[in-house]
């Protein structure tokens, strides 16, 4: 007997209603990891630094259980990143171990490798959700991830993904391509995905101003496509940096958000590697905790929106009482 539509809605809301479960009744299960799947990409953008050229994909095995470890910390989430992740022959197979494990699984890509059967192949490993970047028109020296390179690749996920696609580009590059991300949301809207846009931060995560051209820009872009998630994000943290102005917030790095290096080693973000630079597989409750209660002499510039929303559920938690260790630099990482 075919099951309901309701049935079926309900049973969708499923991660989503245990992300939330973990994330109001609990402090110290993950709510989101962030897992480098390989370092090597397609692109040399100007302004990314976590990207190579010649890097082998991270091993299926070695993936795969970091995907259990993850489990047996009740993780709510996983993003496959890079580098590029479409460069991985694998990446199926560990997004259906992370739906195994009733996670959320996402990805961040430059849409650049996507093909109709590669849209496919994702849509039958369960993956839930899809980010691609396009930050202006035309490719140039700053970023090759441009509308007039990937604007067929959106069709073909118009007319296949099952998964929802959001578009995000990036202010702050320069005025002279400000207009250029109110065309990428404008062509987001017309195909119906979400479009979000973020702000660029140099390789600490920390602002680079905005123009007055690119403030205007920002609060057109978030007018062609609204998002409660934004939207919270904007007034908690995003406007006061925009205004110049630091945030008091506890950043819940190395906790609530994971970002797991092609070696494997947890870090507190992309751009502060080096701390704690354990292996995740040996990454325990007890590291969760301390880096739940550590303080971040980074935070008050972050710019991070990954971090920035899974520790908003943690707003008024507790102080926090353990002072930040400082740079400590992983050569291997760096």
């Amino acid at each position: 007997m075919k099951a309901s539509p309701l049935l079926h809605r309900l049973r969708g809301l499923g991660p989503g209603v245990r992300f939330l479960s973990r994330a109001l009744t609990s402090r110290y299960h993950p709510l989101l990891a962030q897992m480098v799947v390989t370092r090597r990409c397609n692109l040399r953008c100007g302004y990314c630094n976590e990207y190579d050229d010649h890097s082998p994909p991270v091993p299926l095995e070695r993936l795969l259980a970091q995907i259990e470890h993850l489990a047996r910390f009740k993780t709510a989430a996983v993003t496959l990143t890079g580098g590029e992740p479409l460069l991985h022959p694998q990446l199926e197979e560990v997004i259906r171990a992370g739906r195994r494990h009733g996670m959320i699984v996402t990805m961040i890509t430059n849409g650049f490798r996507l093909s109709r059967e590669r849209i496919e192949r994702l849509d039958a490993a369960g993956l839930q959700g899809m980010q691609i970047s396009i930050d202006n028109l035309e490719p140039d020296e700053i970023s090759m991830k441009s509308l007039k390179s990937v604007e067929r690749k959106l069709k073909l996920l118009a007319e296949h993904a099952r998964f929802k696609v959001n578009v995000n580009s990036v202010l702050g590059i320069s005025d002279e391509h400000t207009r250029d991300v109110i065309a990428v949301a404008e062509t987001a809207r017309r195909y119906r995905f979400f479009h979000s846009v973020g702000v660029l931060h140099d390789h600490t995560g920390t602002l680079k101003p905005l123009s007055p051209v690119q403030n205007a820009a920002y609060r057109r872009v978030t007018e062609l496509s609204p998002s409660f998630t934004h939207h919270i994000n904007y007034r908690l943290f995003q406007r006061n940096l925009m205004r110049g102005r630091p945030n008091d917030w506890k950043c819940r790095a190395g906790a609530r958000y994971l970002y797991i290096c092609e070696d494997g080693k947890v870090h507190w973000c992309s751009q502060r590697r080096g701390y704690p630079g354990t292996p995740l597989l040996e990454y325990t409750r007890e590291d969760i905790k301390r880096e739940f209660n550590t303080r971040k002499g980074c935070s008050p510039a972050c710019t991070l929106s990954c971090v920035h929303q899974m520790s908003m559920f943690d707003r008024w938690r507790g102080t926090q009482t353990i002072r930040d260790p400082g740079p400590r630099a992983d050569p291997e990482n760096v």
